[in-house]
């Protein structure tokens, strides 16, 4: 549950410290020369608040330096509300009603939105395989966009947009927009995303017969059939994640261009992976994104706004 009457939301100062502890938990870093603990805070009237010199590197810096939220006119308290409202909303939330919430102009409220779900994407670096010995990972993979019956004359919907989905059971997910549904663009997310070692459930779809002998073992349900669970065998957890994404994109922002496509599925995987039942709270799910600001600029030039919810 998120406290609107937190000082933080509500305070730049507050807000500013409250970041610091998040992002610093053991003393300022520096961004330019990532010195840790060798830092001066300068004082002074006309001195902005926060604002630290390294010792070392002898450069200039404060919280937002080198982060999503760096020279952003926004104020930083927002940037707390905004971050919490998205982290906690199951099934998004449109930067419109972000907008009317924040007191915002729709403009920013979505340039914010773009560079928090930048935040939410996890560093190639720090994101091993799923999966292992033992557990079992589904895959599978679903299509992303509007109804031609739904579409106006003038303004038509954009295809669907294939996503491919590996869901450990109990587990993270990872899922990937991809070019088209073939063996080998699946296997390449696949092999590169799951342990080898894990137990591999999908459907009858044929591209998976080669890849599956690449795993401990492997089973399937034919959907095809009307086989959806058979003992432990099916692929339902991909598909509540499916479930998840997509009423997020239908309900909340009803189209999403291929361009940005990415980041919404960035952001149902975030949620997905620090959902309640693996024991996050809201709190600490918001402060998990706040930690993922760093070394992640998006400058408006860089998304190309073709998008507006």
């Amino acid at each position: 549950m998120i406290d609107l009457t937190n000082p933080i939301f509500h305070d730049a100062d507050k807000a500013r410290e409250y970041l610091e502890s998040q992002r610093w938990p053991n003393g300022p870093v520096c961004p330019h020369c990532e010195a840790k603990n060798e830092a001066t805070q300068l004082q002074g009237k006309s001195t902005r608040p926060g604002l630290y010199k390294c010792k070392g590197c002898e450069k200039p810096y404060t919280v937002t330096v080198g982060t999503v939220f760096e020279r952003s006119k926004i104020p930083l308290n927002k940037w707390l509300l905004l971050t919490f409202l998205m982290t906690n909303a199951k099934k998004g939330a449109s930067a419109h009603q972000l907008a009317r919430d924040t007191g915002l102009t729709q403009k920013s409220a979505w340039f914010a939105c773009q560079r928090i779900r930048e935040a939410m994407t996890p560093e190639a670096r720090n994101a091993g395989p799923i999966g292992g010995g033992g557990k079992t990972v589904e895959a599978d993979e679903t299509y992303v966009g509007g109804k031609a019956k739904n579409a106006h004359k003038n303004k038509p919907i954009p295809p669907k947009r294939p996503v491919v989905a590996l869901v450990e059971r109990n587990g993270e997910v990872r899922a990937q927009h991809v070019a088209d549904v073939t063996a080998k663009t699946v296997r390449n997310v696949l092999v590169t995303q799951a342990s080898r070692k894990s137990k591999l459930m999908t459907d009858r779809a044929a591209l998976y017969d080669a890849m599956g002998r690449e795993f401990a073992s492997h089973d399937a349900v034919d959907h095809s059939a009307g086989e959806y669970v058979r003992g432990k065998a099916h692929v339902n957890t991909a598909e509540s994640f499916f479930a998840n994404l997509k009423r997020q994109i239908f309900g909340q922002h009803h189209a999403v261009s291929e361009q940005h496509l990415q980041r919404y599925v960035n952001e149902a995987a975030f949620k997905w992976n620090n959902r309640s039942s693996l024991g996050i709270a809201d709190a600490e799910r918001a402060n998990n994104a706040l930690k993922g600001i760093g070394g992640k600029r998006l400058t408006y030039r860089k998304t190309d706004k073709t998008c507006n919810a």
